[in-house]
């Protein structure tokens, strides 16, 4: 249990985030396929992030880690050794879901497992389309939906893959295999996810070919170790911009955030929502566009969240949610029935812990309507072992009238190591005990 409390608050300051999640993973699953060596740096040091340098590991990668700064030494996918024991992918859905995909295509056989909550996760949307393309995945019960499951690698044919729902995950576990499958796979989009793995495959030298929503990649491609910067993840500055943007006389400028055009949705919400946004400088080199942003209080009303912006800010619903607690009218989230597959149900999560604190917040079969603005109380909130869940919570202390205690803090960890004190430096005079 956490207790976060705030005396008359005002956001003031300049920070760095960690390293972008998704970033980290692909630069360690796409090292330690690659030959020769690749360097990373800004590399996010969490939980989810470790757990998969430690199933490469266990592959027989070489991965030394300094901070934020990781080397992979690989001999390449044919390479690897036959691990000794499962692979555990902890709470991490990224790992579980784009490893599969790579694994499908190795020559090893392997067992995939994770924590309580990863197990109770879907996995047959990834799973159904490797099969398809020849993939031996086996579970305990007959639609390979739940982890644990048995992967024995082997030859893969290339498949054209219609997307059902807009997911970088599956879209990059067929990417991955992809990548060894006999011919050229496809993966088409309605609306287009988040990109790092198309553009993170061009800079371990694959060719990638685009066309509309429409990606391709060529069974037999070759990587090569290579330098990887990775910026600082707005899914986690996005807490706190959202902060800014809530209490009054705040302006918060964030350094090296990750502007990929496929996660910035945030950016485009707030404004759409009365937020001062200024996007101070930006840098679009090889790899992913990073700059500096600042994000300060200006008067907020509501706005309607859907269609192609859903999967632009996904991970950051749960604080938008409550951001519109504080917004004058009416928020509404639709299109959003992925938040119910994610680290838990984010739509019954973030509805149950903000009517706790008195929101006016209605559950809908594919998000939320939030009434504003709200005066909200204290309370006791709940992560439910969910890093975004929990960070919600904290950020809801900034607008509370009492304490916020959050059960099961230590999630935060997954994605955000120095949440606490980044609120701390923020938000001074603050209270934070446990």
């Amino acid at each position: 249990m956490k207790k976060v409390a705030f005396e008359k608050p005002i956001l003031q300051g300049e920070i760095t985030v960690p390293g972008d999640k998704s970033i980290s993973h692909r630069a360690v699953m796409l090292g330690s396929i690659a030959k020769g060596t690749t360097s990373i740096t800004g590399f996010l040091d969490g939980e989810d992030c470790l757990r998969t340098i430690d199933i490469f590991k266990q592959l027989g990668v070489s991965i030394d880690r300094n901070g934020t700064d990781v080397t992979v030494e690989s001999p390449g996918m044919y390479g690897w050794k036959q691990p000794s024991g499962n692979l555990y992918a902890g709470n991490s859905g990224t790992t579980a879901r784009l490893i599969l995909g790579i694994l499908a295509a190795s020559q090893i056989t392997s067992v995939l497992t994770g924590d309580e909550y990863l197990s109770k996760r879907p996995m047959n949307r990834v799973s159904l389309p490797l099969k398809s393309m020849g993939a031996s995945i086996e579970g305990e019960s007959e639609s390979s939906n739940l982890l644990p499951l048995t992967i024995k690698g082997g030859a893969l044919t290339a498949i054209d893959y219609d997307m059902p729902i807009a997911s970088a995950q599956i879209k990059s576990a067929i990417l991955f295999a992809g990548l060894t499958a006999d011919g050229e796979t496809s993966v088409s989009e309605q609306t287009v996810s988040r990109d790092h793995t198309e553009r993170m495959l061009e800079q371990f030298g694959v060719a990638i070919r685009k066309e509309g929503n429409k990606v391709w990649v060529r069974g037999g491609s070759v990587l090569s170790g290579t330098a990887v910067r990775v910026p600082g993840d707005i899914s986690s500055a996005a807490f706190f911009m959202a902060a800014a943007a809530m209490v009054k006389g705040s302006s918060v400028t964030f350094k090296d955030v990750g502007l990929n055009p496929t996660r910035t949705g945030i950016v485009d919400v707030l404004r759409a929502m009365g937020v001062k946004v200024d996007i101070l400088e930006q840098s679009d080199g090889p790899g992913e566009p990073y700059g500096t942003v600042t994000i300060s209080h200006d008067g907020l009303h509501g706005t309607e969240i859907s269609g192609d912006l859903i999967p632009r800010l996904i991970d950051e619903l749960p604080v938008i949610a409550l951001l519109a607690t504080q917004a004058q009218g009416v928020t509404v989230i639709k299109d959003a029935a992925e938040l119910r597959v994610k680290e838990t149900d984010r739509i019954t999560a973030v509805t149950t812990e903000l009517k706790k604190l008195g929101a006016k917040i209605e559950e809908t079969e594919d998000g939320m309507i939030i009434h504003g603005p709200t005066a909200l109380s204290g309370g006791t909130l709940s992560s439910y072992g969910d890093h975004r869940i929990g960070m919600m919570a904290g950020i809801a202390a900034l607008v509370a009238s009492g304490p916020i205690n959050i059960e099961d803090p230590s999630c935060i960890n997954i994605s955000y190591p120095t949440f606490f004190n980044d609120l701390e430096k923020l938000a001074f005079p603050v209270h934070i005990q446990g």
